[in-house]
């Protein structure tokens, strides 16, 4: 079936999450080194900033799924924290 084979086992989401977190942390971290560089680091802070959190939510969507966790984060109990993080982003 189609399902079957689009499907991720559990050891490819587990190493998908990880290596997607792990660039997001990196990414956030270059951002907050490169706001110090004089006329370009703050640019550079929000482009490598936005890409770190953006990589770190998506990492996210190894675990649950695109489908669920999209699901979970408007759900009316975190609709309010949904809309300000992707607002900041």
């Amino acid at each position: 079936q189609v399902i079957d084979a689009t499907s991720l086992g559990w050891g490819t989401r587990v190493k998908g999450f990880i290596a997607c977190f792990a660039i997001g942390c990196l990414c956030s971290l270059l951002g907050s080194c490169l706001l110090w560089i004089p006329k370009k680091g703050l640019i550079l802070f929000a482009v490598f900033y936005t890409l770190g959190n953006i990589a770190s939510l998506g990492s996210t969507l190894f675990l649950m799924g695109p489908m669920k966790q999209l699901k979970r984060m408007f759900e009316p109990t975190r609709l309010i924290a949904t809309i300000v993080m992707l607002v900041s982003i």
